[in-house]
C-alpha cells in the first residue's frame, strides 16, 4: 500500500480500490506464419532469398489472424555481423506494424545505404500492401536525416518516435538470438556492449538527444496521483480491459509475452477534476512512459521523441515507492500504464499502456 502525501504541487495517495475492469487491453492471440498472407498477398520471396532466421537475407513474414495496421515502423541500421568474407557490415531494412501483422527485413548491400535505395524498398512494399501506411514510425537518430528523406516522397506521414513497440520487440529478439547466431557475428559491434555504442538513451545511433526534464504547466498538473497496480490476465485476451473503455487513450500489444499469469502491471492514475482537459492534452502528444529517478527523486513524464515533463518530486517514503514500481516495469520489460481520471470511480477520461524501449536496440 501506498501512504498519502503532499508536496508543494501534488499530492500521491493510495488507491487499492480502483475498479480494474475499467481500465485497458486485449488482443488476439498470434500465431506465426513464415509465408506471405493477406496483407502482402501478391508478394512474393525470391527464390535465391534465404529465409532461415538465423542466416543473412531478405525475407517476408505474416502472423495469421493479426489484424493489419495503417501505423508502420521501420529501421534501417547496421548490425553486429560482418559479411563478404569479414569486409562489409550488414546492413538492413526492418519494416514492421503496430500490430505486428507482418515482418519484413530486407538486406541492403553497404555502398547502397541511401535515401534513394530505401525509399525504393519502402515503395516496393507500400505498392503491394492491401493495407497502405498512414504513418512510418522510426526512433533513429543517427538515420534520422536519411529516413525522413526517404519518406518525404511517400504519400505517408514519417514520425520520429519513441511508440515503436513492435519493432524494438523484434530488434530486441534478433539482437539475442538471430544476430549472434549468424556467420560473421562480432559482439563488440552490438549497441549496449563493452566497447560497443553503448545503451538505448546514451547511444548516438539511438534515439534524438533527450531533452532535459522541464515543468509541466500548471494547468495540467493532476491534483493527485497514485502508484497502483493491476493484474496482467486485466490486459490479456477475456480481461476486464478493452480498447473500449480507455477513452482518449491507447493501448500497446502486450499479449504475446511469456509472463507469469499471476503478474501486476504497475501504472500511475492521475486524478483531476479537469481529466477531460487533461487527458485530450495528452492525446495530442505521443506518449511514451512514465519513469522515476530515483537519484533525482523525481518522477517523469516522456512524450513525443524528445521531450520529458517533471509531474513530481519524491520524498524517502515515495522514493521507496517509486523503486517498487520501477522494479515491477523491469520484470515485465517496461510494460506499465497511466490512467487520467476525476476519481476512483469515475471511468478514465484516457488510459495508456506503454512499454519502454529496451536498451541497446
Amino acid at each position: 500500500l501506498l501512504s498519502s502525501f503532499t508536496t508543494t504541487s501534488c499530492a500521491f495517495v493510495v488507491s487499492p480500490s480502483i475498479t480494474t475492469t475499467k481500465l485497458a487491453a486485449a488482443a488476439a492471440a498470434r500465431t506465426r506464419k513464415s509465408t506471405t498472407g493477406q496483407l502482402f498477398s501478391s508478394l512474393k520471396q525470391d527464390e535465391g532469398e534465404n529465409s532461415v532466421m538465423t542466416q543473412v537475407g531478405s525475407f517476408v513474414e505474416t502472423f495469421e489472424g493479426v489484424q493489419a495496421s495503417d501505423q508502420w515502423e521501420l529501421d534501417c541500421y547496421s548490425r553486429p555481423v560482418l559479411v563478404e568474407g569479414g569486409k562489409k557490415k550488414l546492413w538492413e531494412a526492418l519494416l514492421t506494424d503496430s500490430n505486428g501483422s507482418f515482418r519484413i527485413c530486407q538486406t541492403i548491400p553497404s555502398n547502397k545505404v541511401n535515401s534513394k535505395e530505401l525509399r525504393g524498398i519502402l515503395e516496393n512494399y507500400i505498392d503491394q500492401a492491401e493495407v497502405k501506411p498512414r504513418t512510418i514510425r522510426f526512433f533513429r537518430g543517427a538515420m534520422f536525416n536519411m529516413i525522413k528523406i526517404a519518406l518525404s516522397d511517400l504519400d505517408v506521414e514519417g514520425k520520429p518516435s519513441r511508440c515503436t513497440f513492435m519493432l524494438a520487440k523484434w530488434l530486441n529478439e534478433r539482437n539475442t538470438k538471430v544476430y549472434p547466431m549468424m556467420p560473421g557475428y562480432r559482439p563488440t559491434m552490438a549497441n549496449g556492449a563493452p566497447g560497443g555504442l553503448g545503451g538505448l538513451l546514451s547511444s548516438p545511433s539511438a534515439l534524438l538527444a533527450i531533452k532535459t526534464p522541464v515543468k509541466m504547466p500548471d494547468a495540467l498538473r493532476g491534483e493527485q496521483y497514485a502508484f497502483v497496480q493491476l493484474p496482467l490476465a486485466e490486459f490479456r485476451e477475456g480481461g476486464g480491459v478493452t480498447s473500449e473503455n480507455v477513452g482518449v487513450g491507447k493501448l500497446c500489444p502486450c499479449d504475446d509475452e511469456d509472463w507469469a499469469a499471476d503478474s501486476f502491471v504497475p501504472g500511475v492514475v492521475v486524478f483531476t477534476k479537469r481529466a477531460q482537459a487533461l487527458a485530450q492534452w495528452l492525446s495530442g502528444t505521443e506518449l511514451v512512459g512514465i519513469s522515476c529517478d530515483l537519484r533525482q527523486r523525481v518522477v517523469v513524464m516522456d512524450a513525443n521523441i524528445d521531450t520529458r515533463y517533471l509531474m513530481a518530486r519524491l520524498d524517502d517514503q515515495q522514493r521507496m515507492e517509486a523503486g517498487i514500481f520501477e522494479e515491477s516495469k523491469e520484470n515485465l520489460k517496461g510494460l506499465h500504464f497511466i490512467s487520467v481520471q476525476k476519481d476512483e470511480d469515475d471511468d478514465p477520461a484516457g488510459f495508456w499502456l506503454l512499454r519502454s524501449l529496451p536498451e541497446g536496440l
